[in-house]
């Protein structure tokens, strides 16, 4: 059971509200992520604005949910697996390759150097070393892609902690974590 209350969308008004109606309009319902982060305005407006901006964003969204349900498995967030890697086979990644980021690992040297960015990234909490950089850098990203590499483990641990920490029911299909 969540640990505070799961705001019904339909009893929110304003600019609150249209948040909540455009979450929906995106999945066809409002998450149960979404209506616990919805009990705060600013809160719900935050995460909703950063996943906008990291959808227009350069390194794609196959690669972004790969590094989310990578994320998600280091922070032993069962809700943003699950959400994830439905996310991530609707970005085009097969099951396997899903599989395998939830584990740190792929087939494509590019997107495995950026699954060891985020692991350091998360397990050093941001505290990494000019190599690690120079090592994502020489796999083929440029600063900008290394920056927004960043910003999607960001906003995937503010996703994580939410739902870890307010217990949030999944409401996608279950993934085990590792």
């Amino acid at each position: 059971m969540s640990r505070v209350k799961l705001v019904e969308p339909t009893s929110i008004n304003g600019e609150h509200g249209e948040v909540l109606k455009s979450i929906k309009g995106a999945f066809g319902t409002v998450p149960n992520m979404f209506k616990a982060i919805g009990n705060s305005h600013a809160g719900l407006e935050s995460m909703w604005t950063s996943f906008g901006a990291l959808g227009k964003g350069t390194i794609g969204s196959k690669l972004g949910e790969q590094i989310a349900v990578y994320v998600a498995d280091l922070n032993r967030c069962e809700y943003c697996l699950a959400a994830h890697t439905v996310l991530g086979k609707n970005a085009g990644a097969s099951a396997e390759e899903m599989s395998e980021a939830q584990r740190g690992k792929a087939q494509d040297s590019k997107t495995q150097a950026a699954l060891v960015f985020t692991k350091k990234l998360v397990l050093n909490r941001g505290a990494v070393e000019d190599s690690d950089v120079e090592a994502v850098r020489d796999a083929g990203f440029n600063d900008s892609e290394i920056t927004e590499i960043l910003a999607h483990v960001a906003l995937n641990i503010f996703t994580n902690y939410t739902n870890v920490a307010f217990n949030v029911p999944v409401d996608f299909p279950k993934v085990s974590l590792t």
